[in-house]
């Protein structure tokens, strides 16, 4: 037995070890990534619902609980049961250790994205077959005919994302534009419901049985109802004139049959006569569909017990044969279909819901047309007033003329890459072993075949890029992939919470180091909060504030550790040279850079990158800009001290003042060409918002690393494995003040009740509870000697999964969410999370990769790269001033 534990313990590797990715830019900086935006609604898994690649001996994974000596079974009377149990246990052991090899062999990081790759290729196929077969360019089919309640009064269409118009949203995009209701009862309540998007105060007055108008002078709207209640010759007589008029409505709605069914009993021949007549309006309304939007609506259903006495008749056997009728006359559900008359028949899918809660039985309760009249606004004005979040019925935005070049960049990268690899392998067949004729031993060549050189590194990294591109903007640029809007409830939240804390604390491993934030505990901080705010922004939590508040104060607590690393690295360092700067600022910056090229998107999208890296080279400029202190130069001149405190004092106060006036703030970063680094949609008021939400978080940790750097030279902190932090007594009072202000924070937090006042006193708050939580989880020695590999991992490539959620995880810009697996949102999440996880570490190994060769340390070559690089940027500028 001992023999056995003795091989074992040799071979053991720190578990987690292999699997950690080159630094990114968080960990090379100390910095960490990324915030929670606002979001709204979505599914009911959590982002961790997949747990990360388990790997191979090359890349292993989190492993579990560390182990334990193996222990016999409990002694035995009988003795040969007892050397049984020994040996069970033995046998036990090499099974598993075996098996453990066996798998990790088999599935490793490089297999699990070579899965995740088949997975992604074979999806863009099928949607691609998909969309080519049932929708092509149209998505508006699946918006006015198929959809489901993903809670009270909140409709999701299949595939797509219905935006929330607004009065003025609604007023612009039908300025100069007439629509036209016709029909019966049911469609003057569509009317209302649309009319009141425009006009929120309008009131249901007038005659019921006769015509209603509606104008908005000051865009010039019509909107008018026409009442029609039967499909009979004055309802074609109408239509007849509309042909022939030079000034047709952009927009028709039509519908009716109840009145049909009322006033003949029910009867079969007036069926047939509905027939007859939708037959003769037919050609009419195909005439019109050719200048104008048409829509027929189908009728909804009845509350049969709540109709009166004159309105029994009308049942819902008939509204179906009658809808059956409409909707093969029409031919509106064939894609091949003549006819362009659209059947509008997602309004009886929603009146199945709610119908009940109808007052009279026959018309639809007021959250029903809501919703229909959403539906229509979202079918006409999505594609001319193109909002992120809505994502029915807009095409495909054409290509810029950056994307067209990153295109065949990309292009002409793969085929450079293709052209060397066949010549390296040509010229490696020739000179591979030979067999000697005389002894028939093998030989091998004189020269072992060459490492791979640099252009091919980079080669080969810009390819896997491109491919990785690719993929993103399939995912949301292109309209391949489905989109849904998100909706919050607390367990779609709070459930994947416990879940990753659960998978948190199984996978925890022994430090190398028992120092205050040591590396393995940043990492596992960085990781367990970035599945956090990965969950905040996929359940859409951002409209529950106490969560909302919970999780700025990590956002916070990412930029205090960027304050931390940074001034820690600087004052021990006093390496202030361009090397580090190039470097820090490429991690940060490059995957950003390439999806604003290939998203088509500003900078300051990315919000939280511009936060960083402006916050990095705040900090450099404190530490670098005359005189340069380090904490050896301190050590030899207390005063040094007193120099660095009052450089501290000088950067708050330029915060403080920054903070006060906001116009100041904006005209210094309105500025050209520091402007188009930090404007969005023309202004940079949301960069004035994300910088002073956390305004101070930074400098909370400068100030903490220089507290205890201080306090560790004067010997004053005990950080020994199981060690308290200070002395029994202290660590105590100081573990009960922070679990007491850790609470008050998370009390004071859940009780807000406007948001705008309590992100007011964020900045000068937050930082309360990122002390607490230092501090409890490193006073007690045992809990600065473990960590969680699990959280760890994620963190190592935390900016990463934070910059890609954009994109192929969350869809329309963190809008909505990615819809791969269609009608199982809990399968849709592990497949979608799954190929997002692998794709956010390979490119974090992509960017290490690039980064050592675009970055070199030689002085000369480096400052070359600099220019390119500046030359690029340039280039840049000026192709996206022409595009706009």
């Amino acid at each position: 037995m001992e023999d056995l534990r003795g091989r074992d313990s040799g071979r053991k590797k720190r578990p987690g070890a292999e699997l950690e990715p080159l630094l990114s830019a968080d960990q090379e900086t100390g910095s960490a990534p990324p915030s929670p935006s606002a979001a709204a609604p979505p599914t009911t898994a959590s982002p961790a619902a997949t747990p990360p690649p388990s790997p191979s001996s090359k890349n292993a994974p989190p492993s579990g609980p560390a182990s334990t000596p193996l222990q016999c079974c409990p002694p035995a009377p009988d003795r040969l049961i007892a050397r049984c149990c020994h040996g069970g246990a033995k046998m036990a052991a090499l099974a598993y250790n075996l098996g453990k090899r066996e798998i990790n062999q088999h599935f490793s990081v490089r297999n699990a994205k070579l899965l995740a790759l088949s997975a992604a290729l074979l999806l863009t196929a099928c949607h691609a077959a998909s969309r080519a077969y049932s929708r092509g360019d149209d998505m508006c089919g699946y918006l006015i005919s198929s959809g489901r309640f993903l809670g009270e009064n909140v409709w999701q269409p299949y595939s797509c994302m219905m935006h929330n118009y607004k009065s003025s949203d609604g007023k612009s995009c039908l300025a100069n534009r007439r629509i036209a209701f016709v029909g019966d009862s049911r469609i003057r309540q569509l009317f209302y419901a649309f009319v009141k998007i425009l006009d929120p105060h309008i009131k249901e007055e007038g005659i019921k049985h006769e015509n209603i108008p509606f104008r908005e002078k000051s865009k010039n709207i019509q909107v008018d109802f026409l009442w029609y209640p039967e499909v009979n010759t004055s309802m074609k007589q109408y239509f007849l004139s509309l042909s022939e008029s030079p000034a047709k409505p952009d927009v028709i709605v039509a519908g009716a049959a109840t009145w049909s069914i009322k006033i003949n009993n029910g009867s079969a021949e007036s069926l047939s006569q509905y027939k007859v007549n939708l037959t003769d309006i037919e050609p009419v309304l195909g005439k019109l569909s050719e200048s104008s939007d048409v829509y027929w609506v189908l009728q909804d259903p009845v509350n049969e017990q709540l109709l009166s006495e004159s309105r029994k008749i009308i049942t819902n056997v008939r509204i179906d044969a009658y809808n059956e009728a409409a909707a093969t006359i029409l031919n509106g559900t064939n894609r091949r279909s003549r006819s362009k008359v659209k059947i509008f028949s997602v309004s009886r899918l929603i009146s199945e819901e709610t119908i009940e809660q109808s007052l009279d039985g026959l018309h639809v309760p007021e959250t029903s047309r809501n919703i229909d009249a959403m539906i229509l606004m979202n079918a006409y004005c999505n594609r001319i007033m193109k909002p992120i979040d809505g994502s029915c019925c807009q095409p495909t935005p054409p290509l810029t003329i950056i994307q067209k070049l990153a295109v065949c960049f990309f292009t002409l990268s793969i085929v450079a890459y293709v052209a060397i690899t066949v010549i390296q392998r040509s010229k490696h067949r020739k000179s591979r072993m030979c067999t000697d004729l005389e002894s028939g031993e093998e030989k091998k060549p004189a020269t072992a075949t060459p490492a791979a050189s640099t252009l091919e590194v980079a080669l080969f990294s810009v390819c896997k890029l491109g491919l990785i591109m690719g993929y993103f903007y399939f995912c949301d640029r292109a309209n391949l992939y489905m989109k849904e809007n998100k909706f919050y409830t607390h367990s779609s939240f709070f459930i994947p919470i416990i879940y990753i804390l659960v998978l948190g604390v199984f996978y925890n491993e022994s430090t190398k180091e028992t120092k205050l934030l040591n590396r393995e505990q940043t990492d596992e901080w960085k990781g367990w909060m970035q599945l956090v705010i990965l969950i905040y922004h996929i359940s859409g939590a951002s409209s529950f504030l106490p969560v909302y508040m919970h999780v700025r104060v990590l956002v916070a607590a990412y930029l205090f550790q960027t304050g931390y690393g940074h001034f820690s690295y600087f004052w021990l360092k006093g390496d202030y040279g361009l090397y580090r700067v190039a470097q820090v600022l490429f991690r940060l910056n490059f995957l950003v850079v390439v999806l604003c090229i290939v998203m088509d998107r500003p900078y300051q999208f990315y919000y939280f990158v511009p936060l960083v890296t402006f916050w990095f080279m705040v900090i450099y400029a404190s530490m670098a800009l005359w005189p340069q202190i380090t904490q050896k130069k301190a050590n030899a001149n207390y005063l040094w001290h007193v120099g660095l405190m009052l450089k501290l004092s000088f950067l708050l106060l330029c915060i403080y003042v920054l903070s006060c006036s906001q116009g100041s703030f904006e005209n210094i970063f309105s500025l050209w060409p520091v402007s188009k680094l930090f404007e969005l949609n023309g202004r940079v008021y949301e960069w004035w918002f994300r910088w002073s939400l956390d305004r101070y978080a930074v400098f909370y940790g400068m100030l903490f690393a220089f507290t205890y750097l201080a306090l560790q030279k004067q010997q004053v902190l005990h950080e020994g494995k199981g060690d308290p932090l200070f002395t029994t007594r202290v660590s105590n009072v100081l573990l009960f003040a922070s679990v007491v202000s850790f609470l008050t924070y998370s009390i004071w937090a859940s009780s807000c009740k406007n948001k705008t006042d309590c992100n007011a006193m964020h900045p000068s708050v937050s930082v309360v509870q990122i002390l607490a939580f230092v501090l409890i989880r490193n006073i007690p020695g045992y809990a600065r000697s473990v960590y969680s590999s699990f959280f760890a991992w994620f963190g190592k490539i935390s900016l990463e999964l934070f910059i890609c959620q954009y994109h192929i995880w969350l869809a329309a810009d963190t809008k909505g969410i990615l819809v791969l697996i269609p009608g199982s949102p809990a399968l849709n999440i592990i497949i979608s999370t799954f190929i997002f996880v692998c794709a956010a570490h390979e490119i974090s190994n992509i960017t290490n990769d690039l980064a050592q060769i675009c970055v070199p340390k030689e002085s000369s070559a480096l400052f070359k790269r600099l220019l390119c690089i500046t030359a690029f940027f340039f280039t840049l500028l000026i192709l996206s001033s022409l595009q706009h």
